[in-house]
């Protein structure tokens, strides 16, 4: 039978075939990895300039700070000298003048009424201060 092993003789195979040849598809995969690793050592070629050098010193703007305590009792204090509340508007006038403007310092004890904390913010809007912070305490861990 010549048939037997060629292409044409044998009918009663007439299934298709179930199983996928990956044998293709791995070489192709380690052709393109071959390649890669060849060319990337190329991708990150750079080009070297000698680049001069400057030398400077920083001039750091030391800006000033304003210090406003508050206490428990809602008595106020401008860098820990203590001042009456009438004098809050046209002291924080003055500092809002100032070219750089100083930064405000807003420290208050934690019984300190909110409502006093809200006349003092408002004030400092008021005056045109732009830079408020609150000073805080980190808790101390026990």
């Amino acid at each position: 039978m010549m048939g037997s092993g060629g292409f044409g003789g044998d009918n009663h195979h007439t299934q298709p075939m179930a199983e996928i040849n990956t044998t293709p598809m791995v070489d192709v995969m380690l052709v393109l990895l071959v390649i890669f690793i060849i060319t990337a050592p190329l991708l990150t070629h750079s080009i070297k300039i000698d680049l001069p050098q400057a030398g400077s010193q920083s001039n750091p703007e030391k800006l000033d700070i304003v210090t406003l305590s508050i206490n428990g009792e809602g008595k106020l204090f401008w860098n820990d000298a203590p001042f009456e509340e009438a004098e809050l508007a046209s002291r924080l006038g003055t500092e809002a003048q100032k070219k750089p403007q100083p930064e405000v310092h807003l420290r208050a004890d934690k019984a300190t009424n909110y409502q006093q904390l809200a006349m003092v913010m408002s004030a400092a809007q008021s005056a045109g201060i732009e830079k408020l912070g609150f000073v805080t305490e980190p808790n101390s861990k026990k």
